[in-house]
């Protein structure tokens, strides 16, 4: 019985990704207005990660760069504005402090969607890498229009209810 041969990506050079070639990663740009952290942050994850193409390999970087604009503008749900803390320790007794994402929101905006697609990658240098591909940026304004960053294509984004109003918990 033959056995038909799968593509694993390969790494080229010093880079994690190939630069070049139809596996170069591409550039997206994510309105976050009204979008829910927790939802929109699978939805960056799978993209810088590279899940989202059929080429994924565990061991190499095949993921895309994203740019986020209007992180200022993202929504929790419920009451977690206020219930919600991020805790940052500097490492000596009693270093602890902690912040509501309210206080995240009012300080660095773009931090906490950074925490989120964090949280939902698996902890290696390769994801620390990946991570860099994620630009978050709190204004409409970013400087990767050199890039020519094309909105998110539909098959990338799941789960999306369709006739469900988008509501603004602040």
């Amino acid at each position: 019985m033959l056995q038909q041969k799968s593509y694993q990506a390969k790494q080229s050079g010093p880079h994690f990704f190939e630069p070049k070639g139809p596996n170069a990663p591409k550039w997206y740009v994510v309105d976050a207005k009204d979008q829910v952290v927790g939802r929109l942050a699978t939805v960056i994850a799978r993209v810088v990660i590279g899940k989202h193409k059929p080429t994924f390999t565990r061991h190499a970087d095949t993921g895309d760069f994203v740019v986020v604009i209007n992180a200022d503008k993202v929504v929790f749900t419920r009451g977690k504005w206020d219930g919600k803390l991020y805790r940052d320790h500097s490492g000596y007794v009693g270093g602890l402090k902690t912040k509501t994402a309210r206080q995240m929101l009012a300080r660095h905006p773009e931090e906490i969607l950074r925490l989120a697609v964090w949280g939902m990658t698996n902890k290696s240098s390769l994801a620390r890498h990946q991570m860099k591909k994620l630009k978050i940026y709190a204004s409409t304004e970013h400087p990767h229009k050199a890039q020519n960053p094309q909105p998110l294509p539909a098959g990338v984004i799941r789960r999306t209810v369709v006739g469900r109003p988008k509501k603004r918990f602040v």
